[in-house]
Parts: C-alpha cells; sequence; structure tokens
C-alpha cells in the first residue's frame, strides 16, 4: 500500500530511494529537452526537469571596467569559487543587501 504525503502519492520505490539519481545537462526546444549527453539507462523511465534560468548579463562600462578588468577579476576570484559553491553558502544569499 502507498503511503499519502499531501494530495499526492509518492511510489514506495523513491520514498526508500531505490533508484538512482543522475543530473545530465540539457537544452529545451520546442517544449522537448535534448540532453547534452546520452543517458540510455533512463529509456523509458520518468524524470524530473529542473530549469536553470539564464544569468543575466553585467554592463561592464556601468561598473567602470573594460572586458580584460574583468577577465582579470573573475581569474583572481576563481580560487574562491569552490567555497562560494558549497551548498552551506547559500545562506548567505537571504541576507537583505547593505
Amino acid at each position: 500500500m502507498r503511503k499519502t504525503h499531501g494530495a499526492r502519492r509518492v511510489p514506495s520505490d523513491l520514498r526508500h530511494n531505490r533508484f538512482m539519481v543522475k543530473s545530465v545537462e540539457g537544452i529545451c526546444r520546442n517544449g522537448k529537452v535534448d540532453l547534452v549527453e546520452p543517458l540510455d539507462e533512463a529509456e523509458g523511465s520518468r524524470v524530473i526537469v529542473t530549469w536553470v534560468g539564464a544569468p543575466h548579463s553585467v554592463d561592464l562600462h556601468e561598473r567602470g571596467i573594460d572586458e580584460s578588468q574583468a577577465a582579470d577579476l573573475r581569474r583572481r576570484l576563481a580560487t574562491f569559487a569552490e567555497d562560494w559553491d558549497r551548498p552551506e553558502m547559500t545562506a548567505y544569499d537571504e541576507l537583505p543587501p547593505r
């Protein structure tokens, strides 16, 4: 028998994590997702698609720098990227702006 969580039924296999979870990048075109790499093992199975919005562009001139200065800044800040991308760092995203 399946248990219900709210109004939706959750298949027992999903509740007990018997399935492998794999993330694959893709591009949405005309309502269909074209995968960047093959995922043959998923053929005919259910999937969950998470949309990732395009990053917004930054007006460098408005910030007082040119493309070469931006490239230098990205290169120097790259050493911090691993720390910034850690899941626990999302707590800082919730802080109000100063």
